[in-house]
């Protein structure tokens, strides 16, 4: 078996991830050697992989639904928005720039495609099958000259394409339709069918519309998942996490002890790896949200200021807020918190920065005896060490240098009193460190709180991306997707016009 899919979808959000990851897990229970692939993310939420290369960190999460380890192959083009018009781009791992969006559509991205099929390539020569994710819609007609991630890259290596629709959102027939409608003849020859996500209710109510929808475009559907709250994880984009909302829609198990611990994250802009918070939302008893005004961290436990792409433009947002000053009396009354890459940067002295920003010299909060260089050279490097008596692994990615000048030694970055600062991203995920860490929150913050002895983040992971392969299995038409796969679109498939205007 050599065989390869791209899933598309309507709109952004559609449910491509999940469904990509699913796809993942199904296929790898059934002996199948699977790797995922997306040719371009648009992401702030990325990870290390061993060699040191950052991609997505919704592709490394595709990748442990494969049980294979990441590598840049399977995210070749990673962009990471700096503000509302520029982005880095992340070629292979490694950034080689900050880019326009005019500047990348105007030509750079054209030029990627070579790039991107020869990952592509070369994944498909050591794996079984490999299930691509597109990005936005395959419809977006003032985009495809330069697509390298949807249909460009579904013609440029052969693919068949399932659409992923988002039935909850309302509108999904028309949105299937009218994405196949879009499309160029070349395009619409591999797209062979549609797969409803997110949908509520008795299926046979919607299979006269699945009928119509076949005699209208020829197209099967390949599967109705139905909609399960939890599933959400490793998204792609930071900046649409409700900022009212928890971290997980998921119920988790009442606390062990007396009292529950309440975690404060601030809404930074540009925030980055906000699923650094996902281990804490993961234990009994702890509850996380994310804030924006300072009266919301009267009654947290802890306050957390998260990564973020944009450091000086993260604390000027905090003190024009008035965040900064709700932190700074946190900081002298002993209450605590955790600043993490960005956060842990603004948290210091003072930065000087002439790379992120180029706003040179920056005055910090001064709540850590920190200083702060940026550099060209960004840091990719997966960590391990020991803090609290517990052994830690993260990841980092950053262009700030901090010079410690103080305070107890914590990770990379240090502690004075109950504020805690370090570049290490997702240290929370290691269980006994986790746990040593919400007992000294706890005794700082006067709560009755007992961590739960047995909480593995790993393994509630698992269990996700089994719940997500389930899904596929009981509620997909596996027969057919395994022919799709293996053998690539039918063949004869009818032309939906107008087709993609010229």
């Amino acid at each position: 078996m050599n065989g390869g899919l791209l899933v598309a979808g309507t709109t952004s959000d559609a449910g491509k991830s999940v469904v990509t990851a699913g796809i993942c897990r199904w296929l790898v229970r059934q002996g199948v050697k699977v790797a995922p692939f997306k040719a371009q993310n648009m992401s702030l939420n990325s990870f290390v992989t061993r060699e040191g290369a950052e991609i997505g960190r919704a592709q490394a999460m595709q990748a442990q639904a494969c049980r294979v380890e990441p590598t840049a192959l399977m995210n070749p083009v990673l962009l990471k928005p700096g503000g509302e018009r520029s982005s880095q781009v992340v070629l292979l791992g490694r950034p080689v720039g900050e880019m326009t969006a005019r500047g990348y559509h105007g030509g750079r991205q054209e030029r990627l495609l070579g790039t991107v099929l020869d990952s592509l390539a070369e994944l498909r020569g050591s794996y079984d099958a490999v299930i691509c994710e597109g990005a936005g819609s395959p419809a977006e007609i003032n985009l495809r000259r330069t697509d390298i991630v949807n249909m460009g890259i579904a013609r440029g290596a052969g693919l068949p394409v399932l659409v992923v629709g988002d039935i909850d959102r309302g509108g999904v027939f028309a949105s299937f339709f009218g994405t196949v409608a879009l499309l160029a003849p070349e395009d619409q020859a591999l797209v062979a069918g549609f797969l409803v996500n997110k949908f509520r209710g008795d299926v046979s109510l919607l299979e006269p519309g699945l009928d119509m929808l076949h005699g209208l475009t020829g197209r099967r559907t390949y599967g109705v998942l139905p909609f399960r709250h939890g599933l959400g994880i490793d998204e792609e984009d930071g900046l649409r996490v409700s900022l009212r909302g928890t971290v997980r829609e998921s119920a988790v198990e009442p606390p062990v002890g007396e009292d529950v611990l309440r975690v404060a994250v601030c809404a930074v802009p540009l925030m980055s790896n906000f699923t650094d918070v996902d281990a804490l939302a993961a234990e009994p008893g702890v509850v996380v949200r994310f804030v924006d005004r300072p009266e919301e961290l009267a009654d947290a436990d802890l306050v957390i200021v998260p990564g973020t792409r944009g450091t000086v433009r993260a604390l000027e947002w905090l003190r024009e807020r008035g965040l900064a000053d709700g932190i700074a009396r946190r900081v002298a009354e002993g209450r605590p918190v955790l600043g993490v890459c960005g956060g842990f940067q603004l948290l210091g002295e003072h930065i000087e920065d002439d790379v992120e920003s180029r706003a040179g010299h920056v005055e910090g909060l001064g709540l850590l005896p920190v200083r702060v260089r940026f550099a060209r050279e960004k840091t990719l490097t997966r960590p391990v060490g020991e803090a609290l008596g517990e052994r830690v692994e993260g990841y980092e990615i950053h262009h700030g240098v901090a010079e410690v000048l103080g305070g107890t030694p914590f990770l990379d970055g240090c502690r004075v009193g109950h504020t805690w600062g370090t570049h290490w991203h997702g240290s929370l995920e290691s269980d006994g460190f986790r746990r040593a860490f919400l007992r000294e929150v706890a005794a700082a913050a006067g709560r009755r709180f007992v961590p739960a002895p047995g909480t593995s983040f790993a393994a509630l992971r698992e269990e996700q991306l089994d719940r997500l392969g389930d899904l596929i299995e009981q509620h997909a038409d596996t027969d057919a997707l395994w022919r799709l796969i293996e053998s690539g679109a039918p063949s004869g498939l009818p032309f939906v016009p107008p087709g993609a205007p010229a």
